[in-house]
Protein backbone atom coordinates (compact mmCIF):
# COMPACT_ATOMS: atom_id res chain seq x y z
CA UNK A 1 0.00 0.00 0.00
CA UNK A 2 1.36 3.39 -1.02
CA UNK A 3 0.48 6.58 0.81
CA UNK A 4 1.03 9.97 -0.79
CA UNK A 5 1.02 13.34 0.93
CA UNK A 6 1.23 16.56 -1.07
CA UNK A 7 2.41 19.90 0.24
CA UNK A 8 3.62 23.24 -1.04
CA UNK A 9 0.44 24.69 -2.42
CA UNK A 10 -0.60 28.26 -1.70
CA UNK A 11 -1.42 31.66 -3.09
CA UNK A 12 0.87 33.22 -5.68
CA UNK A 13 0.61 36.11 -8.10
CA UNK A 14 0.53 35.49 -11.81
CA UNK A 15 4.07 35.09 -13.07
CA UNK A 16 5.24 33.70 -9.76
CA UNK A 17 6.55 30.28 -8.80
CA UNK A 18 5.71 27.44 -6.45
CA UNK A 19 7.20 24.04 -5.78
CA UNK A 20 4.92 21.21 -4.82
CA UNK A 21 6.16 18.15 -2.98
CA UNK A 22 4.69 14.68 -2.72
CA UNK A 23 6.08 12.41 -0.02
CA UNK A 24 5.52 8.72 -0.60
CA UNK A 25 5.56 5.82 1.82
CA UNK A 26 5.12 2.11 1.15
CA UNK A 27 6.71 0.10 -1.61
CA UNK A 28 10.04 0.88 -3.22
CA UNK A 29 9.85 4.49 -4.34
CA UNK A 30 12.24 4.17 -7.25
CA UNK A 31 10.25 1.29 -8.72
CA UNK A 32 7.04 3.11 -9.40
CA UNK A 33 5.95 5.86 -11.70
CA UNK A 34 4.61 9.15 -10.37
CA UNK A 35 2.31 11.72 -11.86
CA UNK A 36 0.91 15.14 -11.09
CA UNK A 37 -2.65 15.91 -12.04
CA UNK A 38 -4.80 18.94 -11.40
CA UNK A 39 -8.47 19.74 -11.12
CA UNK A 40 -9.95 23.19 -11.45
CA UNK A 41 -13.44 24.01 -10.14
CA UNK A 42 -16.10 22.59 -12.42
CA UNK A 43 -13.57 20.79 -14.60
CA UNK A 44 -12.32 17.24 -14.88
CA UNK A 45 -9.03 16.18 -13.40
CA UNK A 46 -6.28 16.52 -15.99
CA UNK A 47 -2.72 15.43 -16.48
CA UNK A 48 0.10 17.87 -15.78
CA UNK A 49 3.38 15.94 -15.58
CA UNK A 50 4.78 12.48 -14.93
CA UNK A 51 8.04 10.74 -14.21
CA UNK A 52 8.53 7.04 -14.84
CA UNK A 53 10.62 4.66 -12.76
CA UNK A 54 13.28 5.02 -15.46
CA UNK A 55 13.41 8.76 -14.80
CA UNK A 56 11.90 9.78 -18.12
CA UNK A 57 9.47 12.68 -17.89
CA UNK A 58 6.44 13.90 -19.81
CA UNK A 59 4.31 17.03 -19.66
CA UNK A 60 0.98 18.34 -20.78
CA UNK A 61 1.33 20.91 -23.55
CA UNK A 62 -0.24 23.53 -21.31
CA UNK A 63 2.61 23.33 -18.78
CA UNK A 64 5.55 22.35 -20.97
CA UNK A 65 8.44 24.75 -20.53
CA UNK A 66 7.04 26.14 -17.29
CA UNK A 67 6.71 23.10 -15.01
CA UNK A 68 9.42 20.61 -14.11
CA UNK A 69 8.85 17.27 -12.43
CA UNK A 70 11.69 15.68 -10.51
CA UNK A 71 12.24 13.18 -7.73
CA UNK A 72 14.60 12.50 -4.88
CA UNK A 73 14.67 8.75 -4.37
CA UNK A 74 16.57 9.04 -1.09
CA UNK A 75 13.75 11.19 0.29
CA UNK A 76 10.91 9.24 -1.35
CA UNK A 77 9.65 12.53 -2.73
CA UNK A 78 8.55 13.81 -6.10
CA UNK A 79 8.44 17.52 -6.86
CA UNK A 80 6.66 19.78 -9.28
CA UNK A 81 8.40 23.10 -9.82
CA UNK A 82 5.97 25.56 -11.34
CA UNK A 83 7.20 28.79 -12.90
CA UNK A 84 5.47 31.60 -14.79
CA UNK A 85 2.19 30.64 -13.19
CA UNK A 86 -1.00 31.75 -14.88
CA UNK A 87 -4.52 32.16 -13.49
CA UNK A 88 -5.52 29.11 -15.51
CA UNK A 89 -3.05 27.01 -13.51
CA UNK A 90 -5.20 27.50 -10.43
CA UNK A 91 -6.45 24.11 -9.28
CA UNK A 92 -6.10 21.39 -6.71
CA UNK A 93 -2.96 19.46 -7.56
CA UNK A 94 -2.81 15.74 -6.89
CA UNK A 95 0.11 13.36 -7.05
CA UNK A 96 -0.41 9.77 -8.04
CA UNK A 97 1.62 6.56 -8.16
CA UNK A 98 1.57 3.42 -10.25
CA UNK A 99 3.44 0.12 -10.16
CA UNK A 100 2.46 -0.76 -13.70
CA UNK A 101 5.17 -1.42 -16.26
CA UNK A 102 3.26 -0.50 -19.37
CA UNK A 103 0.96 2.47 -19.08
CA UNK A 104 0.13 5.82 -20.53
CA UNK A 105 1.51 8.44 -18.15
CA UNK A 106 -1.24 10.92 -18.92
CA UNK A 107 -4.19 8.67 -18.14
CA UNK A 108 -5.80 8.87 -14.70
CA UNK A 109 -6.71 5.20 -14.90
CA UNK A 110 -3.02 4.24 -15.05
CA UNK A 111 -2.51 5.28 -11.43
CA UNK A 112 -3.55 3.24 -8.43
CA UNK A 113 -2.69 5.54 -5.55
CA UNK A 114 -3.59 9.18 -5.03
CA UNK A 115 -2.81 11.88 -2.54
CA UNK A 116 -5.35 14.18 -0.95
CA UNK A 117 -4.37 17.17 -3.07
CA UNK A 118 -2.95 20.61 -2.43
CA UNK A 119 -4.55 23.87 -3.52
CA UNK A 120 -2.75 26.26 -5.85
CA UNK A 121 -4.30 29.69 -6.21
CA UNK A 122 -2.98 32.15 -8.77
CA UNK A 123 -4.10 35.76 -8.55
CA UNK A 124 -4.12 37.96 -11.62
Amino acid sequence: QVQLVESGGGLVQAGGSLRLSCAASGGTFGSYGMGWFRQAPGKEREFAAAIRSSGSTSYADSVKGRFTISRDIAKNTVYLAMNSLKPEDMAIYYCAATFRTYYSSSRLSAYDYWGQGTQVTVSS
